[in-house]
């Protein structure tokens, strides 16, 4: 699918008529704090336990020496309501929410694997409405309405593309199995927020080898990616790569498309919603997955398909912005005109190297000069990128 296209079905999926000029004022009187949160090795430490509902801001700095991440969980423990990663030590980062009365949990992940350190969190109740009124709420549940259609037309696509990347993988047809992968994979990559926030959806799909615990099960795209693209022992640690067989690769294959399944029941689920706010940190949290992994190549490091993620990754933070432009550039014109440049230069670098289409150019044929050149036009887009969820929620 082209990047025009992946735009179109965004902003068409529900085409209704959006004000040009709004404000984006929380409802009158609606409850807005802030909470600190230190994230070390051995604690999470927040600076209340309690919150009323309506717009939290949590300031995460990290205390620790290793890159954290901080989560607000459901009350499940499971579902992710918003995330921010990959907090290096010494940084610190907001995480902007809207949350309603309940409870929730609180979690650092020191070092960005495992359970994480938790704690419950308790929303009461402010008396107030929580999130935007007037005009400007049509306007998010409009946003909300066509993203939520976007993500089922991605996981749709990811799916069929699955399920045929599964029976050649399982026919032995490796060769047609390489050629089906970063294609497929494009789907997930551009609504991996969304797989994220089904608990451990993302982990048992999409988890690399560097991600594992030590005597966690590996399963999921990258385990047959290997399989796919078998390493020299002198890249396995010294060990002889040893292939698998074949029940192996049906079992891995059938878990695939089985957590994949998993993954459009949910979204098709008639419950199923995505807020403006999960909509605007995922734009952020999808940048944050090119600057960690993608750029640095070290996502597909066996099959070195990268610049497929990296591209499906702005794809789905561009569309997320989309959705949203008609209440930032009413709220604040500067930003969305620098947005829409970023992302138009950051897209036109990688039309350098390919396309979804007609294929990207292996990461490890990159040169330094391009690599860099990525990583800066990443860095740039990402800045403004972060102040989209304070915009969007009038925080």
């Amino acid at each position: 699918m082209s990047r025009t296209t992946v735009g179109a079905l965004a902003l068409a999926a529900l085409v209704l008529p959006l004000a040009a000029c709004v404000d984006n004022d929380p409802a009158a009187g609606a409850s807005t704090a802030a909470l600190t949160v230190s994230s070390t090795a051995d604690a999470c430490t927040v600076s209340s336990a309690t919150a009323e509902s309506g717009t939290l801001t949590f300031q995460v700095t990290n205390d620790g020496s290793d890159v954290t991440e901080f989560y607000l969980l459901g009350e499940d423990g499971l579902r992710v309501v918003s995330e921010v990663e990959n907090i290096g030590p010494g940084i610190t980062r907001d995480l902007v929410v809207q949350v309603r009365p309940g409870t929730y949990f609180t979690a650092c992940k020191p070092g960005m694997v495992g359970d994480g350190i938790r704690a419950q969190f308790t929303v009461t109740d402010s008396g107030d409405d929580v999130g935007p009124s007037g005009d400007v709420a049509e306007q998010l549940t409009t946003a909300e309405a066509q993203y939520v259609a976007y993500v089922k037309d991605q996981v749709g696509a990811l799916i069929a593309g699955t399920q045929e990347f599964a029976a050649a993988y399982k026919a032995g047809d490796d060769e047609q199995a390489r050629a089906l992968y970063a294609a497929t994979r494009v789907h997930w990559e551009r609504v991996e927020p969304v797989a994220e926030s089904f608990g451990d959806l993302d982990p048992l799909t999409d988890a690399r080898e560097a991600d594992l615990e030590d005597g966690q099960t590996w399963s999921g795209w990258h385990y047959l990616e290997k399989d796919l693209w078998p390493p020299l022992a002198a890249d396995n640690g010294g060990q002889e790569y040893v292939p698998l067989t074949d029940a192996e690769r049906t079992k891995a294959a059938d878990d695939l498309v089985g957590w994949t399944q998993d993954l459009v029941d949910q979204v098709n689920d008639p419950d199923f919603t995505f807020e403006a706010f999960q909509i605007s940190n995922g734009a952020k949290e999808l940048l944050d997955e090119v600057a960690t992994g993608k750029v640095t190549g070290e996502e597909e490091i066996w099959s070195h398909t990268d610049l497929w993620d990296f591209q499906a990754n702005v794809d789905g933070a561009r569309v997320a912005y989309e959705v949203l432009a008609d209440v930032v550039e009413a709220q604040d014109p500067d930003l969305a005109a620098t947005l829409l440049e970023r992302f138009a230069a950051l897209d036109a670098l990688l039309a350098e190297q390919g396309s979804v289409e007609a294929g990207f150019t292996p990461y490890d044929e990159l040169t330094e000069q391009e690599v860099k050149a990525l990583s800066t036009a990443v860095d740039a887009l990402s800045e403004p990128l972060s102040e989209l969820t304070a915009v969007v929620t009038g925080a």
